[in-house]
């Protein structure tokens, strides 16, 4: 005996899929219909949404060793899973995570952006020193647009801003 109750109807495909990438995302979802518009342009269309409070602050500044180690095992598992060659890492302005705009940044979205690029270098190189021979790509997300982040240049030494 069936213990659910069908409560919609719609076809799948069955066959396993081969992921285009992992996007490590907020799940403040404010800024989701612009990422997803964006990634299906560059053609992104097999995903695999990790979804954690702040996105990519997991890898570069975790409250806690375990959310770096989470975040890192979800996406070994989609390489595993789904042979995902490429990882997207995401951020956006007036982040929860980050203490938020006015919070963190005393509303100055120039510093903000500034200090997440870092942020988003830092997560970068986190991401390819536990994980080899992976694309990482990361973009920042405010009010007006998607912005890429030039992950080629180092991450600056120090702590980012938390609260």
């Amino acid at each position: 005996m069936l213990l659910m109750k069908k409560v919609f109807h719609f076809d799948a495909p069955r066959e396993r899929y081969r992921c285009d990438a992992a996007i490590v995302s907020c799940f403040d979802t404010r800024f989701q219909l612009g990422f997803t518009k964006y990634f299906r342009h560059i053609g992104i269309v097999n995903s695999d949404p990790i979804k954690i409070a702040g996105g990519a602050k997991s890898l570069a500044s975790p409250e806690r060793e375990t959310d770096r180690e989470f975040l890192l095992d979800q996406i070994r598992k989609s390489i595993q899973l789904h042979q995902t060659e490429r990882v997207i890492l995401t951020l956006h302005s007036d982040c929860g995570a980050y203490g938020g705009l006015d919070g963190a940044f005393d509303g100055d979205e120039r510093l903000e952006a500034r200090s997440q690029a870092e942020e988003m270098r830092r997560a970068a190189t986190c991401l390819r020193d536990a994980v080899t021979a992976i694309t990482v790509e990361g973009y920042f997300a405010n009010f007006e647009g998607i912005w890429e982040v030039d992950l080629s240049r180092p991450a600056s030494p120090g702590k980012s801003i938390t609260r």
